[in-house]
């Protein structure tokens, strides 16, 4: 048996409960993981609370979480480039914040030893959303590119990833937040009344391309900064489709294993810093939760079964 979170209904953090289920079993191209942490992401809670049952139709009982790191413990058929006892990390195919998660082995990689549990827990789901949007913006070394909320999960990988491309940055956030963003290689910008403005100020001819991570009707100005719609992209302003930007509404299926392979070297150089907001032990996901609705955290978390 396996000790996992589920929720009977839909509902608030609160209606979460530690069970005893089977252990799932590895099917051929899959992985058994025993889970050592898993990652929390904001689509979590969403999921929880109702919010995506139209796309995302679950059969109650139902767990959560994707994003994971842990040791092989049994391995399906086909499966060669994994055995058991490695350490690994990635994407999960049955919900992570659990003591054993099942995956599909192209959606894992090798977890070096430098990087801890925690960390390998965090980088699958915003820095496989950010390496994927920037794949689909064509960022480009010597472009400009404008993050909106820079300092949140998928912008704070998106803003690394950039850098790490040779593209320049501008990212708009809280001021309490500049001297984060200016750590990461972002040049910050007070995002508000005025927003159209001050990027102009740093950026006379425009930029290259835009990333919307923040839903605050960033999207007729980030057009005009962008010359265009083509090269705007959002993950929350899905009522801005109209204005022919793009909408990135997740799904990254057989990417998340090149984005690892990218990203996870980039981490062991420190040129991309995954920053921990808090862990938790399975008991307390409840409190995860909250703590990711509450929002205004520069880092992740993850919870420990």
């Amino acid at each position: 048996m396996a000790r996992t979170v589920q929720f009977f209904e839909y509902g608030g953090p609160d209606v979460l409960r530690v069970v005893d289920v089977p252990a799932p079993s590895p099917g051929p191209g899959q992985v058994q993981v025993a889970v050592r942490a898993a990652g929390v992401n904001p689509i979590d809670s969403k999921i929880l609370q109702g919010f995506m049952r139209a796309v995302m139709p679950l059969d109650l009982p139902a767990g959560l979480g994707s994003d994971m790191a842990g040791v092989v413990e049994q391995i399906g058929a086909d499966v060669t480039a994994f055995q058991v006892g490695d350490e690994v990390m990635g994407s999960s195919l049955t919900p992570a914040i659990s003591a054993y998660a099942l995956a599909d082995s192209a959606n894992l990689i090798m977890k070096p030893a430098e990087v801890s549990w925690d960390v390998a827990a965090s980088v699958a789901g915003a820095g496989g959303t950010a390496w994927s949007v920037l794949n689909r913006l064509q960022i480009r070394k010597g472009e400009a590119l404008l993050v909106h909320a820079a300092a949140g999960g998928v912008g704070t990988f998106a803003v690394q990833l950039a850098v790490a491309r040779g593209a320049r940055v501008i990212g708009t956030a809280s001021e309490r937040n500049f001297d984060y963003l200016d750590s990461i290689g972002a040049e910050p910008v007070r995002y508000g009344d005025g927003l159209l403005e001050r990027v102009r100020s740093m950026a006379p001819h425009g930029v290259d391309a835009v990333l919307d991570a923040s839903g605050r009707g960033e999207i007729p100005l980030s057009i005009e900064l962008a010359g265009g719609p083509q090269r705007v992209l959002t993950l929350v302003a899905f009522d801005a489709a109209d204005t022919g930007i793009q909408v990135f509404a997740g799904g990254t299926g057989n990417e998340r294993g090149p984005a690892l392979r990218e990203i996870v070297p980039l981490i062991e150089k420190g040129l991309v810093n995954v920053p921990i907001w808090r862990a938790f032990p399975l008991e307390e996901t409840a409190a995860a939760l909250h703590t990711s609705i509450a929002g205004h955290l520069r880092g992740k978390i993850v919870v420990l079964p």
